[in-house]
């Protein structure tokens, strides 16, 4: 029976700890919470906790926390893992936690790979955890260097519980680069629109454009704070291009001006069909 080790039991990892039981592998899991760790262990998605005698036994390490947890957890796991762990992290940047583990990494003689995996929902924590959560969403994955197929292979193999759809690999600097604007920028732009004072007597006038704008407006602020500072840069020129775009729709409506409305929602229109198609 293989063994994996989970750290961090949100709605992440502990889905990551169903998928893996339901694929008969042995759990171990860690949270800092003990809690939740005790419930994980009753829901049968955990068959021990994690500690310094046990890590050994892992085939596979996954860190599902924050960067700067990551990185802390696994400078003082990494004198008890054994060299043919696999570790990889679920962080939702990359350039942080892989600077720092990268050279941790090679230091103890583990693999280590970055990655982030494409799937999630506004609710946070184990109680929504399920083991189909990543089935066909795609996972991102930085390795130390691109080139190396027999880790990816063995990347690919070690996460065949979670099903996931596509594995993508890219650099930790490109990751962050399209995140800002995939993830982060959605989470900034729902959270700055539910903030009108008309949100408050929506009920009865809204249906699913609302519902679609705002879902991610409900988000973990501790988290995702941190995750945007890490990548302020990337997110500051997203945020420049918003505000100039929006900023654009104001004039023409400051100005009654409709063929100029017009063309800048027609532009929209062709550049959405162009990207994602209909």
């Amino acid at each position: 029976m293989k063994t994996v080790g989970i750290v961090g039991l949100g709605l992440i990892g502990g889905s990551m700890a169903k998928a893996y039981a339901a694929a008969g592998w042995r759990v171990l899991g860690d949270d800092r919470d003990q809690m939740i760790l005790d419930f994980a262990k009753m829901s049968g998605a955990v068959a021990a906790p994690l500690t310094e005698e046990n890590i050994q036994d892992c085939d596979l390490l996954l860190l599902a926390i924050s960067p700067r947890a990551a990185i802390e957890d696994l400078t003082a796991r990494a004198p008890h893992l054994a060299k043919s762990t696999l570790v990889i992290d679920l962080c939702g940047t990359k350039r942080v936690v892989c600077e720092a583990l990268f050279p941790l990494a090679e230091r103890y003689g583990f693999p280590y790979v970055g990655g982030h995996p494409m799937a999630g929902t506004h609710n946070a924590g184990f109680k929504y955890a399920r083991a189909t959560l990543f089935k066909g969403a795609p996972m991102v994955l930085v390795p130390p260097q691109g080139h190396d197929m027999a880790l990816l292979q063995r990347v690919k193999d070690a996460l065949a519980p979670a099903e996931f759809g596509k594995l993508s690999v890219t650099t930790a600097e490109e990751h962050d680069k399209m995140i800002a604007f995939t993830s982060q920028m959605c989470h900034v732009v729902s959270n700055a629109y539910i903030k009108s004072p008309t949100a408050r007597l929506h009920r009865g006038f809204s249906a699913g454009s609302y519902k679609d704008l705002t879902r991610v407006a409900w988000l973990n602020p501790a988290m995702w704070a941190e995750l945007m500072l890490e990548n302020r840069d990337f997110m500051l020129e997203e945020m420049d291009v918003f505000i100039a775009n929006l900023q654009a729709y104001r004039t023409a409506m400051a100005e009654n001006n409709f063929e100029a409305l017009r063309a800048l929602l027609d532009e929209g229109r062709k550049i959405k069909e162009e990207v994602d198609g209909r």
